[in-house]
This record gives C-alpha cells, sequence and structure tokens, in this order.
C-alpha cells in the first residue's frame, strides 16, 4: 500500500477523488442500465427477423427444390447464369450511447420488378418464378439482421466493458479512497492532539522552573 502523508491538504486531495470516483460510478451504472435496455430491445427484433428470415429462406427453397426437380439441370443454370438486377450496399453509422453501430441501405440497379427474373418466362416452370419472388422478398429481412446481430454484438462488448468499470469503482477504487481518507483523517488527527499535548507539557515544565 502506498505512502499516504497526513496533511489536510491530502484529506481534501483523498475527499475531491471519493467525490470524483462516486459521481463517475454513478454515470457509469446509468450507461449499462441504458445499455441492457437497447440491447434487449434489439434483442427482441432480432428474434422477430429471424423468424421471419427463416420462413422465407424455407419457402424459397422448397419451390427451388420443385423447380429442380421439374427442370433439367442445365435448364436451370442457364436460366439463372446471367441475371439482370444488381444491388449496391451503403453503410453508415449511428450512435447508440458512444457505441457505433452499423446501419445498411441498399438500392437496386432498376426498379422493374420483373427484373428479379433473369431468364425468359417461356421455358422456365412457375416453382421457379416463386423461389425467385420469395427469395427476392427476403433479401431486405436478411439485410436488416445481419445489421440487427451486429449491432448485438457491439453493445454486450460495450456492456461487458462498462459492467467490469463499474465493479472495479464498486468493490475496488471507492472502498480503498474511503480506506485511504479514514487513515488520513485518523493520523492527522492524532498528529495535532499529540502536538498539542507536547505544547502544553513544555509550558508546564517552564513554568514550574
Amino acid at each position: 500500500m502506498a505512502t499516504i502523508t497526513p496533511t489536510r491538504m491530502v484529506l481534501n486531495q483523498m475527499k475531491g477523488r471519493l467525490k470524483t470516483a462516486s459521481r463517475g460510478h454513478k454515470l457509469l451504472k446509468d450507461k449499462r442500465d441504458e445499455l441492457m435496455r437497447q440491447f434487449m430491445d434489439v434483442v427482441r427484433r432480432n428474434k422477430e427477423l429471424r423468424t421471419k428470415v427463416e420462413q422465407g429462406l424455407t419457402e424459397a427453397f422448397g419451390a427451388l427444390s420443385v423447380a429442380s426437380a421439374v427442370m433439367s439441370p442445365e435448364m436451370l443454370e442457364q436460366a439463372l447464369l446471367y441475371p439482370r438486377q444488381s444491388v449496391a450496399l451503403d453503410v453508415s453509422f449511428k450512435n447508440i450511447m458512444s457505441v457505433n453501430v452499423p446501419v445498411y441501405d441498399f438500392q437496386t440497379k432498376t426498379a422493374e420488378e420483373g427484373d428479379i427474373f433473369p431468364y425468359g418466362l417461356a421455358q422456365t416452370s412457375g416453382e421457379l418464378d416463386d423461389a425467385m419472388t420469395a427469395l427476392s422478398g427476403v433479401f431486405e429481412d436478411m439485410l436488416e439482421l445481419a445489421q440487427v446481430e451486429k449491432t448485438m454484438q457491439l453493445l454486450a462488448q460495450e456492456i461487458e466493458k462498462t459492467r467490469r468499470r463499474v465493479n472495479a469503482l464498486e468493490y475496488v477504487m471507492i472502498p480503498d479512497l474511503q480506506k485511504n481518507a479514514k487513515l488520513t483523517l485518523v493520523s492527522a488527527t492524532s498528529i495535532v492532539e499529540g502536538g498539542y499535548h507536547d505544547v502544553t507539557l513544555r509550558a508546564t515544565n517552564a513554568s514550574n522552573n
């Protein structure tokens, strides 16, 4: 343990550090609680999106399986070989309690709904159309799901970091400051009382002589 000089200046410094640590502890606890609230909202949204995406992909793959059964592999490959539509993905960020989380946005090359079909409709099955429509519909939800899961990861990391800081203040730093301030006060009081006793004793001896 570090040596502490028992003076009034040191005691005032200890009190100031203790006050600052207590204020920081309260702010960090408030931040942790708000992060937890935000995290739980994101978890609920993640659960909704995952259910929706799994259902959409199940429908799409089911239709694609049927299309694979009624079409030859060569014809299916030829139909999907040259896509008409493409997507440009933009990534921006928003701040949640000092955490920068991603926001994904996409734009298609064309606004035509029929461009999701990269083939002529005459020589393909309706099941392939259903599969392409289902995949197109679930794409936006898949993108939001990726955004939400990344947000969950970043918030969880920040919550753990804040929790460690709160615990360090609550169980280490603040108790040490309280103990040191008490020791400083006791030591300073002992020195003052001892000095007063010595002065009184010297004055008594002088009067007797």
